[in-house]
């Protein structure tokens, strides 16, 4: 017998069987019209907001795969949060951690919605970058380039950023595919592709915080083997530019 008070006992029952009704009684003595109500509140707020967050694994699976999935999540994980905004990240871990394929699920979906995941975690970071310590037009080259920690450098196996209803792959693509997610200053949230090469660079500009862009350019080339590290570097430079202009790389340390 639960040591618990009957009231949360009860409590417990109720919301076992909102999450979970194929599976758990409803408490006793409470009208199952009433209980209707509960039951597709909670689970169509639920859906609808997954639903709007992942779009295109939304659209990729047919309603019974859909529902499916979301009747599995909202029956066995235990968010850690009550906030809307982070369920989406509570869906991320199920899928990580807890949830096991059906055989007619796509194998790319857990990246597929880690992909489209991103856009709203980007979107939502409190984080803002201090202005005053960087200079916005800086030699990128020569000085210490500062990456937005609202830009962040993903890596995938499969191409989730062309996969949609009519384009599903089978198998991961030949090489990875490498991405940045990014929030502009003026909070406009975007996708770049990028090569293996750039997200090195991203990776050695996040962790060596002191070293000039000409520095870890040069490490690069040391690294490829590549012949000419000049050649490297002035490549290097048109990357940099291009990661200023969405605001992925912000400046320049003063």
């Amino acid at each position: 017998m639960s040591d618990k008070p009957q009231f949360q006992q009860i409590q417990y029952e109720f919301a076992a069987h909102l999450r979970d009704p194929d599976n758990n009684d409803a408490p006793p003595k409470i009208e199952d019209r009433r209980l209707a109500i509960y039951r597709d509140l909670f689970y169509n707020n639920v859906q609808s907001l997954l639903a709007g967050t992942f779009p295109v694994l939304r659209q990729i699976l047919d309603d019974a795969q859909w529902h499916r999935l979301m009747r599995s999540y909202f029956a066995t994980h235990r968010n850690r949060t009550p906030l809307f905004l982070e369920i989406p990240q509570e869906f991320i871990s199920y899928l990580q951690e807890e949830h096991e394929p059906d055989a007619d699920e796509p194998e790319f979906l857990l990246e597929l919605a880690h992909y489209e995941w991103s856009e709203l975690a980007v979107s939502i970071l409190e984080d803002e970058p201090d202005l005053e310590a960087l200079d916005s037009r800086g030699d990128l080259i020569d000085g210490v380039p500062i990456v937005s920690q609202a830009a962040w450098s993903l890596a995938y196996s499969y191409p989730v950023h062309t996969i949609g209803p009519d384009n599903q792959p089978e198998s991961p693509g030949e090489e990875a595919t490498f991405l940045v997610v990014y929030r502009k200053l003026d909070d406009q949230v975007g996708f770049l592709e990028i090569n293996a090469v750039t997200a090195r660079l991203i990776e050695l500009l996040e962790r060596d915080e002191d070293r000039s862009g000409r520095e870890l350019l040069t490490q690069i080339a040391d690294e490829i083997g590549h012949e000419s590290p000049d050649a490297v570097i002035e490549a290097g430079r048109d990357i940099l530019e291009q990661l200023r202009r969405h605001d992925v790389i912000l400046g320049i340390k003063r």
